[in-house]
Protein backbone atom coordinates (compact mmCIF):
# COMPACT_ATOMS: atom_id res chain seq x y z
CA UNK A 1 0.00 0.00 0.00
CA UNK A 2 2.98 2.11 0.87
CA UNK A 3 4.46 2.11 -2.10
CA UNK A 4 1.16 3.15 -4.32
CA UNK A 5 0.71 6.01 -1.67
CA UNK A 6 3.81 7.93 -2.30
CA UNK A 7 3.47 6.89 -6.22
CA UNK A 8 0.25 9.10 -6.19
CA UNK A 9 1.89 11.64 -3.69
CA UNK A 10 4.69 12.00 -6.38
CA UNK A 11 2.08 12.09 -9.52
CA UNK A 12 0.00 14.72 -7.19
CA UNK A 13 3.08 16.94 -6.85
CA UNK A 14 4.02 17.62 -10.94
CA UNK A 15 0.19 17.84 -11.41
CA UNK A 16 -0.19 20.65 -8.78
CA UNK A 17 3.27 22.42 -10.15
CA UNK A 18 1.97 21.99 -13.57
CA UNK A 19 -1.02 23.87 -12.59
CA UNK A 20 0.31 26.17 -10.59
CA UNK A 21 2.67 27.45 -13.51
CA UNK A 22 -0.19 27.75 -15.76
CA UNK A 23 -2.64 29.59 -13.68
CA UNK A 24 0.18 32.13 -13.18
CA UNK A 25 1.63 33.03 -16.38
CA UNK A 26 -2.12 32.94 -18.01
CA UNK A 27 -3.56 34.85 -15.35
CA UNK A 28 -0.78 37.62 -15.76
CA UNK A 29 -1.67 38.07 -19.01
CA UNK A 30 -4.76 39.57 -18.08
CA UNK A 31 -3.30 42.88 -17.93
CA UNK A 32 -1.86 45.00 -14.36
CA UNK A 33 -3.51 45.23 -11.58
CA UNK A 34 -2.01 48.41 -10.34
CA UNK A 35 -3.81 49.92 -12.87
CA UNK A 36 -7.32 49.13 -11.11
CA UNK A 37 -6.12 50.02 -7.79
CA UNK A 38 -4.71 53.65 -8.31
CA UNK A 39 -7.07 56.65 -9.47
CA UNK A 40 -6.47 57.21 -13.34
CA UNK A 41 -4.73 60.86 -12.78
CA UNK A 42 -2.02 58.74 -10.51
CA UNK A 43 1.71 59.72 -11.59
CA UNK A 44 4.00 57.83 -13.38
CA UNK A 45 5.99 57.72 -10.45
CA UNK A 46 3.46 56.50 -7.48
CA UNK A 47 2.35 53.89 -10.49
CA UNK A 48 5.78 52.29 -9.76
CA UNK A 49 6.26 53.15 -6.56
CA UNK A 50 2.81 50.47 -5.66
CA UNK A 51 4.33 48.21 -8.73
CA UNK A 52 7.69 47.74 -6.91
CA UNK A 53 6.06 47.79 -3.38
CA UNK A 54 3.72 44.85 -4.43
CA UNK A 55 6.59 42.95 -5.86
CA UNK A 56 5.48 43.21 -9.94
CA UNK A 57 8.20 44.64 -11.71
CA UNK A 58 10.24 41.96 -10.81
CA UNK A 59 10.37 39.67 -13.94
CA UNK A 60 7.56 37.01 -14.33
CA UNK A 61 9.48 33.85 -13.34
CA UNK A 62 10.93 35.35 -10.12
CA UNK A 63 7.48 36.39 -8.78
CA UNK A 64 6.39 32.12 -9.53
CA UNK A 65 9.42 31.13 -7.37
CA UNK A 66 8.48 33.77 -4.65
CA UNK A 67 4.89 32.80 -5.12
CA UNK A 68 5.11 28.99 -5.32
CA UNK A 69 8.16 29.67 -1.95
CA UNK A 70 5.18 31.01 -0.01
CA UNK A 71 2.72 29.01 -0.79
CA UNK A 72 5.00 25.45 0.04
CA UNK A 73 4.85 26.84 3.92
CA UNK A 74 1.06 27.56 3.58
CA UNK A 75 0.90 31.40 3.05
CA UNK A 76 -0.49 32.58 -0.57
CA UNK A 77 -0.26 36.20 0.23
CA UNK A 78 -3.13 38.66 0.89
CA UNK A 79 -5.44 39.80 -1.72
CA UNK A 80 -5.10 42.50 -3.91
CA UNK A 81 -8.78 43.62 -3.43
CA UNK A 82 -9.80 42.38 -0.07
CA UNK A 83 -6.46 43.56 1.70
CA UNK A 84 -6.95 40.25 4.10
CA UNK A 85 -4.98 37.48 3.26
CA UNK A 86 -6.23 34.84 0.29
CA UNK A 87 -6.12 31.50 2.80
CA UNK A 88 -8.64 33.49 5.02
CA UNK A 89 -11.34 34.24 2.19
CA UNK A 90 -11.10 30.79 0.81
CA UNK A 91 -11.53 29.43 3.76
CA UNK A 92 -14.73 31.05 4.83
CA UNK A 93 -16.15 30.67 1.23
CA UNK A 94 -15.31 26.92 0.74
CA UNK A 95 -17.89 25.68 3.62
CA UNK A 96 -20.92 26.66 1.60
CA UNK A 97 -19.57 25.51 -1.80
CA UNK A 98 -19.02 22.16 -0.39
CA UNK A 99 -22.40 22.28 0.96
CA UNK A 100 -23.76 23.10 -2.40
CA UNK A 101 -21.63 20.31 -4.07
CA UNK A 102 -22.67 17.52 -1.62
CA UNK A 103 -26.43 18.86 -1.86
CA UNK A 104 -26.32 18.71 -5.60
CA UNK A 105 -24.77 15.23 -5.98
CA UNK A 106 -26.65 13.71 -3.20
CA UNK A 107 -30.14 14.34 -5.17
CA UNK A 108 -28.55 13.13 -8.58
CA UNK A 109 -27.71 9.82 -7.09
CA UNK A 110 -30.40 9.08 -5.10
CA UNK A 111 -32.77 9.95 -7.79
CA UNK A 112 -30.55 8.74 -10.91
CA UNK A 113 -28.97 5.32 -10.08
CA UNK A 114 -32.42 3.61 -9.00
CA UNK A 115 -34.38 5.38 -12.44
CA UNK A 116 -31.37 4.04 -14.53
CA UNK A 117 -31.62 0.16 -12.73
CA UNK A 118 -35.45 0.05 -13.41
CA UNK A 119 -34.87 1.40 -16.97
CA UNK A 120 -32.26 -1.41 -17.91
CA UNK A 121 -34.33 -4.31 -16.23
CA UNK A 122 -37.51 -2.99 -17.67
CA UNK A 123 -36.03 -1.88 -21.15
CA UNK A 124 -38.21 -0.92 -23.67
CA UNK A 125 -40.50 -0.75 -20.93
CA UNK A 126 -43.10 3.07 -21.41
CA UNK A 127 -41.02 3.54 -17.86
CA UNK A 128 -37.76 3.16 -19.79
CA UNK A 129 -39.07 5.67 -22.54
CA UNK A 130 -40.64 8.06 -20.26
CA UNK A 131 -37.43 8.23 -17.80
CA UNK A 132 -34.83 8.54 -20.41
CA UNK A 133 -37.26 11.15 -22.45
CA UNK A 134 -36.75 13.15 -19.13
CA UNK A 135 -33.34 12.36 -19.00
CA UNK A 136 -32.79 13.85 -22.60
CA UNK A 137 -34.60 16.82 -21.10
CA UNK A 138 -32.64 17.59 -18.22
CA UNK A 139 -29.59 17.51 -20.09
CA UNK A 140 -30.98 19.74 -22.09
CA UNK A 141 -31.86 22.19 -20.34
CA UNK A 142 -29.51 25.13 -18.59
CA UNK A 143 -29.26 24.58 -15.04
CA UNK A 144 -29.33 28.79 -14.66
CA UNK A 145 -32.63 28.84 -16.63
CA UNK A 146 -33.76 26.01 -14.34
CA UNK A 147 -32.53 28.06 -11.33
CA UNK A 148 -34.60 31.08 -12.46
CA UNK A 149 -37.64 28.89 -13.48
CA UNK A 150 -37.50 27.66 -9.58
CA UNK A 151 -36.99 31.29 -8.27
CA UNK A 152 -40.09 31.76 -9.97
CA UNK A 153 -42.51 29.49 -9.24
CA UNK A 154 -41.31 28.36 -5.15
CA UNK A 155 -40.20 31.83 -4.44
CA UNK A 156 -42.18 34.44 -6.32
CA UNK A 157 -45.44 32.97 -7.12
CA UNK A 158 -45.58 30.04 -4.23
CA UNK A 159 -43.37 32.02 -1.95
CA UNK A 160 -42.51 28.78 0.06
CA UNK A 161 -38.33 29.36 -0.54
CA UNK A 162 -36.10 32.47 -0.47
CA UNK A 163 -35.12 33.47 -3.35
CA UNK A 164 -31.05 33.53 -2.56
CA UNK A 165 -28.63 33.81 0.08
CA UNK A 166 -27.55 30.64 2.70
CA UNK A 167 -28.13 30.32 6.46
CA UNK A 168 -31.06 27.63 6.41
CA UNK A 169 -31.89 24.33 4.35
CA UNK A 170 -34.61 26.47 2.50
CA UNK A 171 -31.85 28.41 0.90
CA UNK A 172 -30.55 25.32 0.34
CA UNK A 173 -33.08 23.40 -1.64
CA UNK A 174 -33.31 25.56 -4.93
CA UNK A 175 -30.17 25.62 -5.84
CA UNK A 176 -29.12 22.67 -5.47
CA UNK A 177 -31.85 20.99 -7.06
CA UNK A 178 -31.01 23.38 -10.29
CA UNK A 179 -27.47 21.88 -10.37
CA UNK A 180 -28.63 17.96 -9.15
CA UNK A 181 -31.72 17.89 -11.79
CA UNK A 182 -29.10 18.56 -14.05
CA UNK A 183 -26.83 15.99 -12.76
CA UNK A 184 -29.54 13.45 -12.48
CA UNK A 185 -30.25 13.22 -16.17
CA UNK A 186 -26.74 11.91 -17.11
CA UNK A 187 -26.15 9.59 -14.50
CA UNK A 188 -29.56 8.23 -15.25
CA UNK A 189 -28.40 7.28 -18.71
CA UNK A 190 -24.74 5.88 -17.70
CA UNK A 191 -26.38 4.29 -14.96
CA UNK A 192 -29.11 2.71 -17.51
CA UNK A 193 -26.35 2.12 -20.18
CA UNK A 194 -23.48 0.31 -17.66
CA UNK A 195 -26.26 -1.64 -15.95
CA UNK A 196 -27.96 -2.94 -19.48
CA UNK A 197 -23.76 -4.01 -20.67
CA UNK A 198 -23.69 -6.04 -17.11
CA UNK A 199 -26.93 -7.78 -17.37
CA UNK A 200 -25.51 -9.56 -20.19
CA UNK A 201 -22.24 -10.73 -19.04
CA UNK A 202 -22.01 -15.03 -17.95
CA UNK A 203 -22.13 -14.36 -14.83
CA UNK A 204 -25.51 -13.15 -14.19
CA UNK A 205 -26.80 -15.30 -17.11
CA UNK A 206 -25.40 -18.15 -13.79
CA UNK A 207 -26.45 -16.68 -11.20
CA UNK A 208 -30.37 -16.29 -12.56
CA UNK A 209 -29.77 -20.33 -13.81
CA UNK A 210 -29.08 -21.15 -10.09
CA UNK A 211 -32.37 -19.70 -9.06
CA UNK A 212 -31.90 -16.47 -7.23
CA UNK A 213 -34.13 -13.70 -7.42
CA UNK A 214 -33.81 -11.16 -9.51
CA UNK A 215 -33.37 -8.44 -6.63
CA UNK A 216 -30.59 -10.39 -5.17
CA UNK A 217 -28.98 -10.85 -9.00
CA UNK A 218 -29.71 -6.70 -10.04
CA UNK A 219 -28.50 -5.57 -6.23
CA UNK A 220 -25.92 -8.00 -4.95
CA UNK A 221 -24.01 -9.30 -8.33
CA UNK A 222 -25.23 -6.47 -11.35
CA UNK A 223 -24.81 -3.41 -9.51
CA UNK A 224 -21.79 -3.71 -7.69
CA UNK A 225 -20.09 -3.87 -10.44
CA UNK A 226 -22.26 -1.12 -12.53
CA UNK A 227 -20.95 1.27 -9.70
CA UNK A 228 -17.26 1.46 -10.75
CA UNK A 229 -18.10 3.77 -13.76
CA UNK A 230 -20.52 5.81 -11.81
CA UNK A 231 -18.27 6.32 -9.40
CA UNK A 232 -15.83 7.44 -11.46
CA UNK A 233 -18.01 10.01 -13.27
CA UNK A 234 -19.16 11.29 -9.85
CA UNK A 235 -15.74 11.98 -8.59
CA UNK A 236 -14.85 14.07 -12.00
CA UNK A 237 -18.27 15.80 -11.47
CA UNK A 238 -17.92 16.86 -8.00
CA UNK A 239 -14.39 18.11 -8.49
CA UNK A 240 -15.99 19.97 -11.12
CA UNK A 241 -19.10 21.60 -8.97
CA UNK A 242 -16.87 22.65 -6.31
CA UNK A 243 -15.45 25.58 -9.31
CA UNK A 244 -18.00 25.41 -11.66
CA UNK A 245 -21.14 26.38 -10.03
CA UNK A 246 -20.62 30.08 -10.92
CA UNK A 247 -23.66 31.20 -12.84
CA UNK A 248 -25.84 28.92 -9.95
CA UNK A 249 -23.75 30.81 -7.28
CA UNK A 250 -24.58 33.91 -8.79
CA UNK A 251 -28.22 33.32 -9.81
CA UNK A 252 -28.56 32.53 -5.68
CA UNK A 253 -25.83 34.88 -4.72
CA UNK A 254 -24.46 31.71 -2.62
CA UNK A 255 -21.73 32.85 -1.06
CA UNK A 256 -19.18 30.14 -2.64
CA UNK A 257 -15.88 29.61 -4.13
CA UNK A 258 -17.15 30.12 -7.91
CA UNK A 259 -18.35 33.20 -6.86
CA UNK A 260 -15.49 34.29 -5.55
CA UNK A 261 -13.04 33.27 -8.22
CA UNK A 262 -14.94 35.60 -10.81
CA UNK A 263 -15.10 38.65 -8.45
CA UNK A 264 -11.32 37.95 -8.27
CA UNK A 265 -10.30 37.44 -11.81
CA UNK A 266 -12.40 40.66 -12.89
CA UNK A 267 -10.12 42.51 -9.99
CA UNK A 268 -7.26 41.08 -11.61
CA UNK A 269 -6.68 40.01 -7.87
CA UNK A 270 -3.76 37.15 -8.80
CA UNK A 271 -2.68 36.12 -5.40
CA UNK A 272 -6.62 35.11 -4.82
CA UNK A 273 -7.18 33.58 -8.13
CA UNK A 274 -3.68 31.51 -8.02
CA UNK A 275 -4.83 30.20 -3.99
CA UNK A 276 -8.48 29.13 -5.34
CA UNK A 277 -6.88 27.38 -8.40
CA UNK A 278 -4.64 25.40 -6.47
CA UNK A 279 -6.64 24.80 -3.62
CA UNK A 280 -9.93 23.29 -6.04
CA UNK A 281 -6.70 21.83 -7.99
CA UNK A 282 -5.76 19.94 -4.36
CA UNK A 283 -9.60 19.11 -3.86
CA UNK A 284 -9.93 17.99 -7.48
CA UNK A 285 -6.65 14.92 -7.02
CA UNK A 286 -8.34 13.91 -3.13
CA UNK A 287 -11.82 13.38 -4.34
CA UNK A 288 -9.74 11.32 -7.38
CA UNK A 289 -7.46 9.85 -5.01
CA UNK A 290 -10.51 8.53 -2.70
CA UNK A 291 -12.56 7.42 -5.95
CA UNK A 292 -9.32 5.20 -6.73
CA UNK A 293 -9.26 3.49 -3.33
CA UNK A 294 -13.00 2.61 -3.20
CA UNK A 295 -12.54 0.54 -6.89
CA UNK A 296 -10.79 -1.74 -4.53
CA UNK A 297 -14.02 -2.15 -2.48
CA UNK A 298 -16.17 -2.56 -5.38
CA UNK A 299 -13.81 -4.86 -7.26
CA UNK A 300 -11.61 -7.14 -5.05
CA UNK A 301 -9.98 -7.71 -8.59
CA UNK A 302 -8.63 -4.41 -8.48
CA UNK A 303 -4.75 -4.42 -6.72
CA UNK A 304 -2.83 -1.60 -7.01
CA UNK A 305 -0.33 -2.43 -4.67
CA UNK A 306 0.98 -5.41 -6.46
CA UNK A 307 4.58 -5.24 -8.30
CA UNK A 308 4.72 -4.68 -11.97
Amino acid sequence: MLPYLLKRLWHTVFVIIGISVISFFFIHLSGDPVMLMLPADASHQEIEALREQLGFNAPLYEQYFRFAFRAIQGDFGNSLYYKIPAMQLIIERLPASLELATAAMIIALVVAVPIGIISAVRRGSLLDMGSMLGALFGLSMPHFWLGIMLILLFSVQLGWLPTSGRGTLAHLIMPSLALGLSLTAMFARLTRSVMLEVLNLDYIRTARSKGLRERMVISKHALKNALIPIVTVAGMQFGFLLGGTVIIETVFAWPGVGRLVVQAIFNRDYPLVQSIVLVLALIFVAVNFLVDMLYMYLDPQINYFEDK
